[in-house]
């Protein structure tokens, strides 16, 4: 997947980062006509995909909310994710030593799933796929060393020495994008003190597609449900206590995992690798400047345990195709890009302060607000208003009509 992609057109959309975000930002673009309009769109990406698919049991996953479904049906992709997809129909959210709990249903919002959970393997692999070969320039495995802006977009040195010339340029390369830094936008950075364990484990009963999120005085737990009755667990702990679990071997880590989470899927009988990584919330200060849009992680890293990253990316990806491809603006013009990202704060703000709240409220164990959470979580199960909503922020509709 290379090509030097000289289409002989309007002008270039630089992709730097040819993961999920970016791939979709290329897929959104080519299906709305970018290539009718002559634009170029060069797909910057450091790691070149292989031609197959191969299955893992250790494979790290996204959940995808039922609002990014809908988002992947009108890009045509759906049909080929869900062939891998696990729909998840029911969300348990409970607190440890606590009797309240809130129960969403899909059945009852009036939808087949809530979510899915996809390997992102899997995801990257259908996005490659549906990517034209005629319509993308790929620059694949090619990194980009550095972003000059000058009159009318931006130039960039490949590291080969070759220099890229654009009208835009997006940065879709994660939350530590050194071309971020590189470009002096600064990053707030907010550490949540805790680190989170990733790994796929096998329990002994069906999960029945059903996910949990379970919050402890040490920080929550979520087990989303994957395909071969796997599931994906995301467990955060602190600091030291999550180096202590990674160091055990997996007849003691698996215990101490059936501890904190019970045995509603009755025993855990195999963990996969473990992963780990230190967890903060992340905000860059500059999401848009003159020809220059900053997304995903590099403009958004929220907590994993409530799923919403990279549905809120994903929904960022198709407001700012949806700008580019309506407006009528000299490509990269920044009153086009402040108004896509005028029309995005409501979303992100919502979506990034829930996801920070919810974290940080159940993660102390101070006994009154321990209390007022277990009666907030039993008020909402017996409120059908505030659990309609509680349910519209799970499915990634939360700011939708």
């Amino acid at each position: 997947m290379s090509g030097s992609g000289h289409f002989g057109g309007k002008g270039r959309i630089a992709i730097v980062g040819g993961g999920l975000v970016g791939a979709s930002l290329a897929l959104a673009l080519q299906q709305g006509g970018a290539r009718q309009r002559g634009w170029q769109i060069s797909l910057i990406e450091p790691y070149a995909p292989g031609d197959g698919f191969q299955p893992s049991y250790d494979a790290r996953c996204s959940a995808l909310a039922w609002g990014t479904r809908l988002i992947y049906e009108r890009l045509g992709l759906w049909p080929a994710i869900a062939e891998r997809a696990e729909a998840i129909t029911r969300i348990h959210v409970s607190e440890r030593g606590r009797f309240a709990a809130v129960r969403l249903d899909a059945g009852e919002e009036g939808v087949p799933a809530l979510g899915y959970v996809v390997e992102n393997a899997w995801l990257g692999h259908c996005l490659w796929q549906a990517l034209h070969a005629d319509g993308i320039d790929w620059r694949c495995p090619a990194r980009v060393t550095a972003a000059q802006a000058q009159a009318g977009g931006y130039r960039l040195t490949l590291d080969d020495g070759s220099p890229l010339d654009c009208e835009l340029l997006v940065l879709a390369d994660g939350g530590r994008s050194d071309l971020r830094q590189q470009l002096g936008i600064h990053v707030r950075r907010t550490p949540y003190e805790q680190t989170a364990l990733i790994a796929n484990v096998t329990p002994t009963e069906p999960h029945g597609g059903e996910a949990f999120e379970r919050f402890t005085a040490d920080g929550p737990m979520a087990l989303l449900p994957l395909p071969d009755n796997r599931c994906a667990l995301v467990w955060t702990r602190p600091d030291a206590e999550a180096a202590r679990l990674l160091a055990l071997d997996e007849r003691a880590f698996l215990a101490e995992l059936q501890q904190a989470f019970g045995y509603r899927l009755g025993g855990f009988a195999k963990v996969g690798t473990r992963h780990s990584y230190p967890l903060a919330l992340l905000e860059a200060e500059e999401q848009v400047r003159s020809h220059l849009v900053v997304l995903g992680n590099a403009a958004h890293g929220l907590h994993p345990i409530a799923g919403q990253g990279y549905n809120l990316s994903l929904r960022d990806v198709m407001a700012l195709s949806e700008t580019l491809l309506q407006d009528g603006a000299r490509l990269g013009e920044l009153a086009q890009l402040q108004g896509y990202l005028a029309g995005r704060r409501l979303d992100q703000v919502l979506t990034v302060g829930f996801s920070d709240k919810v974290t940080r409220l159940f993660s102390t164990g101070q006994q009154p607000l321990a209390q007022a959470r277990n009666l907030g979580l039993l008020g909402l199960e017996l409120w059908p208003a505030g659990k309609r909503w509680f349910a519209r922020q799970a499915m990634g509709l939360g700011t939708r009509p």
